[in-house]
């Protein structure tokens, strides 16, 4: 018992960080919605249980987090598995999401990068590659410093285990697709307001 009273302990420790940057995640959701809306794409990309963390994300925005919307283009560089097999084959590992980005990506295109120790080579790779793509990329971390922060234009770097980090970027993604939907409806009301308005002065 003693072991699940600290686990939960050292995980409050984690989120009151997470809650010290909701401004971050908040201007994210916002960014996302209107880029995505505009026709950009988000790459989304992770080792191990943050692979399952961004394939989360392009989930819910493909399908939908609360409320019934338009889909939104996503792709889960992680989840590609011929991709990842055939690249980590001929290329390397450390190229496995670097290549995709490369393929997929264009400017104006969002790139989330997921690691709780912020050192993996492919995620490094990855950040490179969307730089050069002219993408902004994103990343959620580990403790600073680390070099993905280092190569991201903005990182939701958390304090704690890896473990602890971890869960802590589920709740991110969560939070951030509800900052992305709630963007979404508020530009809609936005666009019909003023849609009556010009029809108000028209007649």
């Amino acid at each position: 018992m003693n072991l699940v009273h600290e686990h939960v302990e050292a995980l409050r420790t984690t989120l009151d960080a997470l809650r010290d940057q909701s401004d971050m995640i908040t201007r994210w959701g916002h960014e996302m919605a209107l880029r995505l809306a505009s026709g950009a794409r988000l790459l989304a990309a992770g080792n191990g249980g943050s692979a399952a963390e961004a394939q989360h994300l392009t989930a819910e925005l493909v399908g939908k987090y609360d409320k019934d919307r338009t889909p939104y283009s996503a792709i889960a560089l992680c989840a590609e598995s011929s991709s990842v097999t055939a690249i980590s084959n001929d290329y390397g590992y450390e190229e496995v999401f670097a290549r995709q980005v490369v393929a997929h990506g264009r400017p104006q295109d969002l790139l989330i990068l997921l690691s709780t120790s912020g050192r993996s080579e492919n995620l490094l790779h990855a950040a490179k590659a969307g730089a050069q793509q002219g993408m902004t990329v994103w990343a959620m971390t580990g403790p600073k410093p680390n070099p993905l922060e280092s190569l991201a234009d903005e990182t939701l770097a958390l304090p704690g285990s890896s473990c602890n980090v971890q869960e802590a970027q589920l709740i991110a993604v969560h939070m951030l697709c509800e900052v992305f939907e709630a963007s979404l409806a508020a530009a809609q009301r936005t666009t019909v307001q003023q849609t009556a308005a010009q029809r108000r002065r028209a007649s």
